[in-house]
C-alpha cells in the first residue's frame, strides 16, 4: 500500500461505537449503533471502528451490520493479538466495502510482565504473527501498542518495525492510560520517523485517553509532530475521563490554521447533532461548560462579553455558532403544523426518517405541541431522538397515572407495559411519585438493578418545556444509562428507567474479553 497522502490532510478514526461504549453505562443496541454509524458516514469520518466482534453475539453482529450498509467510510473491527479475536473480526468486517482490522498487544514493561504475564521476545513474534495473519484477511491493517506511551522506547521501535514489515499500514500509539505530557508524546512520535527505518511506508496514528485532561492536548501535539490520523469519540466519550474529543480536535485544527495548517474531512455544521444523538443514545448528557458541544460554549452572561459581541462577535467568539451547527432557537411549527410541513423540519435539521419513524415521531410531535406553547428546534430534537433509537426495546410504555401531593398519601403509581409484546398492568405505591412509579416497573419487569443516578433537566426555557431525565442502573457490575424526554417530568422518568433496563438486556449479552483497552 503506498502512503503518499496530502501530508495536510488528518485522517479521523472514529472509536464512539468501540471505545465510547465501553464507558460505564454506555451500552448501545444494534439499531442505536447503526444511527450512530450512519451519521459519521454522512458527516465525513474516515474510519469507524464498530465494535470488538470477539467481545460477544451482540458486537459481532453490529460490526457486521454496519460493514453491510456502510459505503463512505472504512469499517474496522478490533482484535488482540490471538487467531481467534483476528478471524472473529476478519468476519465480522467481510461484508464492508472498504474494511480494516486493528490489532493491538500492549509493550509497556508494566503490562507485558503484570498483566500478559509474557516475556518481550514473545510479544515481539506476537506482533509478527499477528499482523501477517490480519494481511491474510484485508490489505488495510492497523497495529496499536498498548500503553505506548510507557512503553521503553527502542523496544516501541522494534515492534513498529516489524509490524510494517509484516504489512501494517497503520501504526497507532496510545496514551491508553492518559498519562503523557504534550511534549512527551509529540517527542515519541518523532523519535519513531526519525528511528523506524520503515516508517514511511504506514500512516503514523494516535489514540489518547484524557485522564489528566490532556487526550486533546496530546494528539495536536502529535500531529504537530507528524501523526496523520486521530483516533477520537463523540463527546470525549470512553472508558474512565474518556477519549479525545472528535468536535474539539476537527475544531482546533479548523479554527487555529496559523499555527495547524491542516484539514479533515469532517463536515463541522453536522457536529451538535451528532452530539446530541450520542447523548441520547448513552443517556450521558453533556456538561453545560464542555468545549464546542456545551450549551454554554456559544453562552455570553458577563455585562462586558456581551457588549462586545454585540459590537463585533470576534471579540469573544472564536468560531461561529453555525460552524458546529448550532442555530439560534426559533419557533418552528404548531399543532396545526402538518405532516409534510414536520418532514421538511426533520430534514432541515438534518434527519432522514423512514415512514414509520417519521409517523411515530409525529405523533410525539403533536402530543407535544397540543401541550407546548412553543415548540422549539431543541424539542423537536429531544423528541425525536427519543423516538427514533427505541425501534427494537423489548419493554415500553403503555400509560402511566401517578396520585401524589399533600392529598394522596403515600404516592400511587398506575403503570401498564407492553413487554416482549405482552401488555401488563399494575399499581404500586413509594416514597415519592418516582418511587412509586419505578417500583410499578419493578413489580411488572423484575431485577436486580440497583439505580445509582436520577438527574432531570429541562430541554428549553418555560415551566412548560420537556424535561430530560437520565437514569443509571447497576447489576453485577454492569452499569447501563438510560434517557427519556416529555413534558411530563414523571413520564419523562419512567421511559428512562426502561430506557435503562433495555440497555441492561443488550449488557447482559456482553462478556467483554480481557485486555479491552487500546
Amino acid at each position: 500500500m503506498s502512503t503518499e497522502m496530502d501530508q495536510t490532510r488528518i485522517t479521523i478514526f472514529d472509536t464512539t461505537l468501540r471505545d465510547g461504549e465501553q464507558s460505564p453505562g454506555a451500552s448501545m443496541n444494534l439499531n442505536e449503533k447503526l444511527h450512530i454509524a450512519e451519521l459519521l458516514e454522512a458527516m465525513g469520518v474516515d474510519i469507524i471502528e464498530a465494535g470488538f466482534p470477539i467481545a460477544s453475539e451482540g458486537d459481532f453482529e453490529a460490526v457486521n451490520e454496519i460493514a453491510k450498509v456502510i459505503k463512505g467510510s472504512v469499517v474496522c473491527g478490533l482484535a488482540r493479538s490471538g487467531s481467534m479475536d483476528i478471524e472473529r473480526a476478519a468476519e465480522a468486517i467481510k461484508p464492508a466495502e472498504r474494511a480494516r482490522i486493528h490489532t493491538f498487544i500492549s509493550t509497556s514493561e508494566l503490562h507485558m510482565k503484570h498483566k500478559l504475564q509474557m516475556d518481550p521476545e514473545d510479544v515481539y513474534q506476537a506482533v509478527i504473527d499477528s499482523v501477517t495473519l490480519a494481511r491474510n484477511f484485508t490489505d488495510d491493517v492497523e497495529w496499536s501498542c498498548e500503553d505506548g506511551s510507557r512503553t521503553e522506547m527502542d523496544f516501541m521501535c522494534r515492534c513498529v518495525e516489524a509490524a510494517i514489515a509484516a504489512g501494517a499500514t497503520t501504526i497507532n500509539i496510545p496514551d491508553t492510560v492518559g498519562y503523557a505530557l504534550p511534549n512527551e508524546f509529540a517527542g515519541i512520535i518523532t523519535e519513531l520517523k526519525e528511528r523506524v527505518p520503515n516508517i514511511d511506508k504506514a500512516v503514523l496514528s494516535v489514540h489518547c485517553h484524557n485522564d489528566l485532561g490532556l487526550a486533546v492536548a496530546n494528539s495536536l501535539a502529535a500531529v504537530n509532530a507528524g501523526a496523520r490520523q486521530v483516533e477520537c469519540t463523540i463527546n470525549g466519550l470512553g472508558e474512565r475521563a474518556g477519549n479525545a474529543a472528535m468536535e474539539e480536535i476537527i475544531m482546533a485544527l479548523r479554527t487555529r490554521q496559523d499555527s495547524m495548517p491542516f484539514a479533515t474531512n469532517v463536515k463541522t455544521e453536522d457536529i451538535i447533532k451528532a452530539s446530541r444523538l450520542v447523548s441520547t443514545v448513552t443517556g450521558f448528557t453533556v456538561q453545560p461548560n464542555k468545549a464546542i458541544v456545551g450549551a454554554n460554549a456559544f453562552a455570553h452572561e458577563a455585562g462586558i462579553h456581551q457588549d462586545g459581541v454585540l459590537k463585533n462577535a470576534l471579540t469573544y467568539e472564536i468560531m461561529t455558532p453555525e460552524s458546529v451547527g448550532l442555530s439560534e432557537s426559533k419557533l418552528v411549527l404548531g399543532k396545526h403544523s402538518g405532516r409534510h410541513a414536520f418532514r421538511e423540519k426533520l430534514k432541515e435539521l438534518g434527519y432522514d426518517l423512514g415512514d414509520n419513524a417519521v409517523q411515530d415521531a409525529f405523533k410525539r410531535f403533536k402530543d407535544l405541541a397540543d401541550l407546548k406553547k412553543e415548540v422549539f428546534d431543541e424539542d423537536i430534537l429531544a423528541l425525536v431522538d427519543d423516538t427514533v433509537v427505541r425501534d427494537n426495546d423489548r419493554i415500553r410504555l403503555v400509560s402511566l397515572e401517578i396520585l401524589c401531593g399533600t392529598r394522596h398519601q403515600p404516592p400511587k403509581a398506575g403503570l401498564e407495559l407492553e413487554i416482549d409484546g405482552e401488555v401488563k398492568s399494575t399499581d404500586a405505591v413509594g416514597d415519592g411519585p418516582v418511587d412509586a412509579a419505578f417500583n410499578a416497573v419493578q413489580a411488572l419487569f423484575a431485577h436486580e438493578a440497583r439505580l445509582q443516578l436520577y438527574q432531570v433537566h429541562a430541554v428549553t426555557e418555560g415551566t412548560d418545556a420537556q424535561a430530560e431525565v437520565t437514569v443509571r442502573l447497576e447489576e453485577g457490575g454492569k452499569t447501563v444509562n438510560g434517557q427519556g424526554a416529555d413534558t411530563d417530568t414523571m413520564v419523562a422518568s419512567v421511559r428512562a428507567y426502561i430506557n435503562a433496563l433495555n440497555k441492561l438486556l443488550v449488557k447482559r449479552e456482553k462478556t467483554a474479553p480481557s485486555a479491552l483497552s487500546a
